[in-house]
């Protein structure tokens, strides 16, 4: 149970949602704009909506313009009432069914995969490659293992942070097989089966399924158009009082957004006030286009940043790192021998080499992203002018509305012409997010520009046919 709907979060979210005609008319367009947040993900499943009286006068209807829109949202399956404990969001069963069967799609010429937003290595990583190589001999009379992490490694790790005015020393550095493995870690150390998780919704799939495999509740709170909705994000913080909370505040993925100091030290506090540990995903916050974002602002004994080599550099490149206060970063490391016994050292001597080298292949990165997100919005607005999406600020995908929630018969019709592609299914908890898609811009400009009339000619096809329950399987997702 996901819990109360903050009030003013859900008036902020309707928006304007009244039509102009009578109260018959009125109970259909609320009926159709809270069903709207249901299928977007902006309100979780199982949220108990405020009461019908309480509603009515924050929207400024009737009490019977209200019920009505109940009613038919019961009708449709959207709603269910429970005796004495009030009314609940839901989903359909047709819409409820999370997307099975994961695939890897095997390479060749006729397979474009948009499934996974991450850049290919470039000659740099070679040559960090090569030189981490001529500087393993003097660790190789050691064991190897090393919970902590190298020491240049973690040096250069902390210099970034100290040159984005987050004061950091290596002692705070612990370093990882990846930001995925750092997540894992710190809900091993600090999470219990059944403790409460608070993640922004839509978000990074993996740290769901990480949550959810660590025995703990995914709780997630909507991002709006604009971004977080910090005052449901707090109360829900203060509400639930969760052992984590988990967000990605910088060109987030799949969104882009990217969230202010101000707000980012707002959530920090209440993080603080309930005891929990924030957990800040950086991963892609070198990945801007005209300005970086804010420097971090929220620091602490409760507040973990994770960084990672991955987005910026190499997916191949298995190395992230956790930047903690000494307590938590001992206890991080206490808890990781059950998981693993420290990140391979050829990787960590090339990740060294390519955080405190020349930066020069990470500027000409975001100037490439840049212009391959132009490409592809210029090909979407043209070819597909009903799709909605806002333009990022960085990162490395667009999060695409669709007209309809259709996302499940466009996977399955796209995959036969040879394109695969994320659903937003894979990036919210059970089922929300039919009607998006996410689409990365890491592909060369030709092949996004091929895909978007691929998308164009699989949603012809299903526009064209009776819609029908579709059952697609989906793509691992990065």
């Amino acid at each position: 149970m996901t819990g109360p709907v903050n009030l003013n979060s859900l008036s902020r979210q309707l928006g304007d949602w009244r039509a102009t005609g009578a109260e018959d008319v009125a109970y259909r367009s609320l009926a159709d704009a809270l069903k709207g947040l249901v299928l977007d993900g902006r309100l979780p499943l199982d949220a108990r909506l405020p009461g019908e009286r309480r509603l009515a006068e924050a929207l400024g209807v009737s009490r019977i313009t209200v019920s009505a829109a109940m009613d038919r949202l019961r009708a449709d399956g959207f709603l269910t009432s429970r005796v004495g404990a009030g009314t609940y969001t839901a989903l359909p069963f047709r819409r409820a069914e999370r997307l099975e069967g994961l695939f890897h799609v095997a390479p060749g010429p006729d397979v474009v995969n948009m499934s996974t937003a991450v850049l290919p290595a470039g000659s740099h990583v070679h040559a960090a490659y090569a030189r981490a190589l001529e500087s393993l001999p003097p660790h190789l009379p050691g064991h190897g293992y090393d919970p902590i992490g190298l020491l240049p490694l973690r040096r250069a790790a902390a210099d970034a942070y100290e040159a984005a005015d987050l004061p950091t020393s290596p002692d705070q550095i612990v370093v990882t097989s990846g930001a995925q493995n750092g997540l894992a870690i710190l809900l091993r150390a600090f999470g219990r089966p059944g403790d409460a998780v608070v993640i922004d919704h839509p978000t990074y799939p993996h740290a769901i399924e990480a949550i959810q495999r660590a025995g703990m509740r995914p709780v997630p709170v909507a991002l709006t158009e604009a971004g977080w909705d910090i005052d449901g994000l707090t109360s829900t913080i203060e509400r639930v009082r969760p052992r984590l909370v988990y967000l990605l505040g910088a060109h987030q993925n799949p969104t882009g957004h990217v969230m202010s100091a101000a707000d980012e030290a707002t959530v920090a506090s209440a993080v603080a006030r309930v005891g929990a540990l924030m957990v800040m995903d950086d991963t892609q916050r070198e990945l801007w286009f005209d300005r970086p974002p804010p420097a971090p602002s929220a620091a602490g004994p409760h507040v973990v940043r994770v960084g990672s080599m991955s987005k910026t550099w190499w997916g191949g490149l298995r190395i992230g790192w956790l930047r903690a206060s000494p307590e938590v970063a001992d206890a991080a490391v206490r808890a990781r021998a059950s998981l693993d016994l420290g990140a391979a050292v050829i990787e960590q001597l090339a990740a060294a080499h390519l955080i405190a080298g020349d930066q020069s292949p990470v500027v000409e990165r975001r100037h490439m992203l840049s212009a391959r997100e132009a490409v592809l919005h210029a090909r979407l607005s043209k070819i597909l002018p009903d799709w909605k999406t806002t333009r990022p600020p960085g990162g490395l995908s667009l999060w695409v509305a669709l007209p309809r929630p259709s996302v499940a018969a466009l996977v399955v019709e796209a995959q036969k012409l040879g394109l695969v592609i994320a659903p937003g299914t894979r990036f919210g908890v059970d089922g929300a997010f039919e009607r998006f898609v996410r689409l990365p811009y890491c592909l060369p400009e030709a092949d996004l520009e091929a895909a978007i009339d691929t998308l164009a000619e699989a949603w012809s096809r299903i526009s064209d046919r009776p819609a029908r329950r579709t059952k697609a399987p989906e793509p691992d997702v990065f």
